[in-house]
């Protein structure tokens, strides 16, 4: 199973600008519009301190790229236009964007695998693997597809989750990484897995349960664990539902805190965080005209919501 690793932690020893760039974007716009002087002087300001990363191997990514996409060539649907590009088969188009609310975006959704996708991709080195929804990849890998709506340097073929651009039962396993929460359709994107598993291939589907809102442009679904059997069960034998180190409860109250205290003005915020476990566990009533709750912002309401109520009405006939 052969692979490339593209990043790696960046030092004062190994450090190369244009790497620098690469692996951080905001430097880079911050660099372009001249609100910093250059990748270097962010990473003696900052960088280093926040442990930024280097980001190189174009070139040999570039040689693994042009192999993997003759190797997938075969697998790719013929009723659909494609452009080939040098790094990327390229599904998508006009239409599918305009029917699924694509849209161009800055955001970069980047992780390494956990070791339960490592057990799968190395179970399946000689087959192929798809990774729905790939994000920006740290390691690229020869036997597994990164497909995604975003042409990042790791990204092989771009489309949508709901229109796979794959002909049926092609791939030995999928693997769906937080991804299902920002598709327009789950269920269509669901029943699409399913369709270019081979039989007796593996899936592994992660979806967020109590994560509050983030965009990769766009928010769409969170599931609970029934939810998140129900799309699949009608199709394949679920063997469990697990909540594995990586998705425990305390990421979603650690982050739900931290979110809502960087929401908060300094004053209110002090008072926030000197708050208690203890403090918090009455009914909500009780908390309701604290400026802790008062004090949050619409946006920030909306990313940290209990729930969201809709108002609306249908449109008079012609």
């Amino acid at each position: 199973m052969g692979s490339i690793t593209l990043e790696k932690l960046a030092t004062h020893d190994n450090f190369n600008e244009e790497d620098y760039l690469r692996a951080n974007p905001d430097v880079a716009r911050a660099v372009e519009n001249h609100s910093m002087a250059s990748g270097w002087d962010h990473f003696k300001q900052f960088g280093a301190g926040e442990g930024r990363m280097l980001r190189g191997g174009a070139d040999t990514l570039r040689k693994a790229k042009a192999a993997k996409l003759a190797r997938i060539l075969p697998y790719l649907r013929n009723d659909m236009p494609v452009k080939r590009t040098e790094l990327f088969y390229d599904f998508l188009s006009s239409d599918l964007r305009h029917e699924f609310n694509i849209v161009d975006t800055d955001a970069v959704s980047s992780n390494g695998y956990d070791g339960h996708v490592m057990r799968l991709i190395e179970k399946h080195a000689r087959g192929l693997l798809l990774d729905c929804g790939a994000g920006k990849r740290p390691v690229y890998f020869e036997n597994v597809v990164n497909f995604e709506i975003v042409p990042y340097d790791t990204t092989d073929v771009r489309g949508v989750g709901e229109v796979l651009p794959f002909i049926d039962g092609c791939f030995d396993a999928v693997v769906s990484i937080a991804v299902l929460e920002h598709v327009k359709d789950p269920f269509r994107c669901a029943k699409e897995i399913v369709r270019v598993l081979k039989p007796g291939g593996d899936l592994i589907c992660c979806v967020p349960f109590l994560q509050p809102l983030h965009g990769y442009p766009h928010h769409y679904y969170n599931m609970t664990h029934q939810g998140l059997r129900n799309l699949f069960e009608r199709t394949m034998t679920v063997d469990q539902i697990s909540v594995y180190e990586s998705v425990l409860p305390i990421w979603s109250l650690s982050w739900m805190l931290r979110s809502w205290a960087e929401g908060l003005e300094e004053a209110v915020r002090a008072e926030f965080l000197d708050l208690r476990v203890a403090d918090l566990l009455q009914s909500g009533d009780k908390y309701l005209t604290r400026p802790f709750v008062q004090g949050l912002s619409h946006e920030k309401n909306l990313e940290l919501a209990s729930a969201c109520v809709l108002f609306a009405h249908k449109p008079p006939s012609n």
